[in-house]
């Protein structure tokens, strides 16, 4: 099926989940290490218009954008279906992991990285993300039911990332007692073996949220 490359970083959670996903294919690929303090000529030759990570290299293409690479993977290589079957299905599976980029990750981020009265306020709005989430998983062990799928791979990141997030913001998002189904599905997801192989060190994650978040508080501290 061609050479397959992916130019990524390891803390990325965008770019896990295209590992977890090249994983449960099967597909063999070449992992490109990216410094994003000095992006590589190759970099910026694949991804020209967004300059990020992660990049998918096939058949002499470029192809960016995490959602966009797990739908080509998957249809490319058509065993371990990731998306479902039924139309309507796969149509809700893309809907929530659009919310899920788009709402949850950046609420979460959101809720973590302020303080005070703006922390909380960004924490009920995080909180109301992730109700929405609980929802999907009534009656199933995984997103995508019995097996791993599309939106299991896209949420991938909450069992780790957003643990980091949490103990870096001095913030509890995602308590059992309020999500039994997501505290459930996340200890489901972490015992999967190739799931554990991409996962950075927590260590790694610490510093890396830390930068982040310390350089965000500082900004807000120095508004008017």
């Amino acid at each position: 099926m061609g050479e397959v490359k992916l130019i990524a970083t390891t803390q990325s959670l965008f770019c896990a989940r295209i590992q977890w996903a090249l994983k449960l294919k099967g597909v063999e690929y070449e992992f490109i290490e990216e410094d994003l303090r000095n992006k590589s000529p190759l970099l910026l030759e694949s991804n020209p218009v967004y300059k990020k990570v992660p990049v998918l290299l096939h058949n002499g293409k470029s192809f960016p954008e995490s959602l966009i690479i797990l739908e080509y993977i998957d249809e490319v290589w058509k065993h371990n279906p990731l998306l479902p079957q039924d139309p309507s299905e796969r149509a809700l599976a893309r809907f929530w992991a659009k919310f899920s980029d788009e709402k949850v990750i950046f609420g979460a981020f959101g809720a973590c990285r302020t303080e005070g009265e703006q922390q909380e306020k960004a924490k009920e709005a995080a909180l109301e993300s992730l109700a929405f989430l609980e929802k999907q998983l009534e009656g199933k062990k995984f997103f995508g039911g019995e097996e791993l799928g599309y939106l299991d791979l896209v949420v991938g990141w909450i069992p780790l990332w957003l643990g980091v997030m949490e103990e870096i913001g001095g913030i509890k998002l995602l308590e059992e007692e309020r999500f039994p189904l997501l505290h459930e599905w996340s200890q489901n997801f972490h015992q999967i073996p190739l799931i554990k192989e991409c996962l950075p060190p927590r260590d790694n994650l610490l510093s890396y949220f830390q930068a982040s978040i310390s350089y965000h508080r500082s900004l807000a501290a120095k508004k008017p």
